[in-house]
């Protein structure tokens, strides 16, 4: 029988069925941080259990981290008591545990990939949405609440219904300055944000397989804001390359073993998938967002759609612009922008700063624009100052900023204040994302750097050179 590439992950890792309910999915790594991990132990304790396998659970601390001064004591107390808490329970339980002042501490699904704790086949969760980015590697990843934290601390185990199968084909070439994050606003932008509730997401065609890793990774993290559970791309030899030799990898002949079965994992010919989509690379053009959702994109060239061009209520769209103080019909470009934002598990890696770079060096930051540049880990951190592009940035204007999610959310010093208008390439523009009453703009590094030397909405074909 013909299987899809998710099947075969999934049907693998079932160890109950339900009738007319969940699976019992075993779970392979369990990712944790500060925010939604300290109730789930606060169970785990009032119930007298213990965490089952201690060793296929990693904590770092990401959320609620402050970007500079890391080596000085956390200001906020909330953020405080979550830190500390997520040390003494990872202390308590024997969980590996990277915060403040490790050299391995950065957003978790950043440094999840680097250290190899991310692998072809695997299941993995953690108490974060953006979880979806491991499906880069070929996994199933997926997000859950505090409460499934709890069950998997205490079982390695979680209950889920299985999703239906979507397939997502984008075949051609990217044209000049696309990115991975304008495929992925693009086909949200098509789908809506709800457009793939239910469904497990594989990307397929030419634009994927051309991809990088870290490409792959910024779609995949991108799957949940068009309502998928998750999304995951067949892993390759780039996939191969970029996990070998990482400190949780298999090591010489479990390696070979590894290998073995990894090779596997693709979708079989006659597969069936519930929905399929099909895109031509050339119908992407470098993607800003001028709403109030991640499905509010358009191409930079393009003028704010009409409420009879877009789903939904006419009241609700015409209340997301007038948050945005946008207008039907007007242009994105020469749009005043007050703060530029590049990191998060988005786009914080080290591929996402050379793009900044390749715009913004010879040229300067725009006077009116505070920029935010934050690597997603020290591994980011350090190639930045070995290939040169710190001082790119230094001698441009910009400053670059420690580890951490910052500007993502609202929840650490990196906040952007109500009514300033934010390009970010973060995941997320809703109402007050990045602090109350802030207004985002989601688009691509690419964007970000040209509107960060414009300080305008720019489209960055107009000052890359082809």
């Amino acid at each position: 029988m013909s299987s899809t590439l998710f099947d075969k992950i999934w049907d693998s890792h079932v160890i109950r069925k339900i009738n007319d309910g969940p699976d019992v999915l075993f779970i392979d790594r369990h990712l944790i941080h500060e925010v939604t991990s300290p109730v789930a132990f606060l169970g785990l304790k009032s119930r007298n259990n213990s965490v089952l396998f201690p060793n296929k659970t990693f904590a770092t601390a990401d959320h609620n981290t402050p970007t500079i001064n890391q080596h000085l004591p956390v200001e906020d107390p909330l953020s405080a008591n979550q830190l500390k808490a997520l040390e003494e329970n990872s202390a308590e339980w024997g969980i590996s545990h990277w915060g403040l002042g490790h050299q391995q501490n950065g957003i978790v699904h950043v440094v999840g990939p680097e250290y190899g704790i991310t692998l072809p086949g695997a299941t993995i969760v953690c108490g974060d949405s953006h979880t979806s980015t491991h499906g880069a590697f070929g996994a199933v990843a997926f997000g859950i609440g505090t409460s499934e934290v709890e069950m998997v601390l205490s079982s390695q185990c979680i209950m889920q219904p299985k999703p239906k199968k979507m397939r997502i084909s984008v075949n051609g070439e990217l044209g000049f300055g696309v990115t991975p994050k304008d495929v992925a606003l693009f086909i949200i932008s098509k789908l809506t944000t709800s457009g793939a509730t239910g469904y497990f997401v594989e990307y397929a065609g030419d634009v994927f397989k051309n991809m990088t890793m870290e490409g792959r990774m910024t779609v995949c993290n991108l799957s949940i804001e068009m309502g998928a559970r998750g999304g995951l791309i067949a892993p390759d030899e780039k996939t191969f390359e970029y996990i070998k030799d990482k400190q949780f990898t298999p090591k010489n002949a479990d390696w070979d073993t590894a290998m073995t079965y990894w090779k596997t994992l693709k979708t079989d010919k006659n597969a069936s998938f519930e929905k399929e989509l099909s895109f031509s690379a050339n119908e992407i053009e470098p993607m800003i967002t001028y709403g109030t959702n991640p499905g509010m994109g358009t191409g930079i060239s393009n003028t704010i759609p009409t409420a009879n061009q877009v789903e939904g209520g006419a009241i609700t769209y015409k209340k997301s612009l007038d948050y945005m103080g946008f207008s039907e019909g007007e242009s994105m470009i020469g749009k005043p922008v007050d703060y530029v934002f590049l990191g998060s598990c988005t786009n914080g890696r080290i591929e996402d700063f050379r793009a900044f770079a390749s715009i913004v060096k010879g040229r300067k930051k725009a006077a009116n624009i505070t920029a935010w540049l934050v690597p997603g880990s020290h591994i980011v951190e350090s190639k930045i100052k070995e290939e040169g592009l710190l001082t790119i940035f230094i001698d441009a204007g910009f400053v670059l900023r420690e580890p951490g999610c910052s500007a993502c959310l609202a929840m650490n010093d990196d906040k952007v204040p109500a009514g300033k208008v934010a390009v970010s390439t973060s995941n997320r523009n809703f109402e007050g994302r990045q602090g109350p009453g802030s207004k985002t703009l989601l688009a691509s590094p690419l964007v970000a750097a040209a509107t960060a030397v414009t300080g305008v909405v720019t489209d960055p074909r107009t000052l890359l050179k082809s």
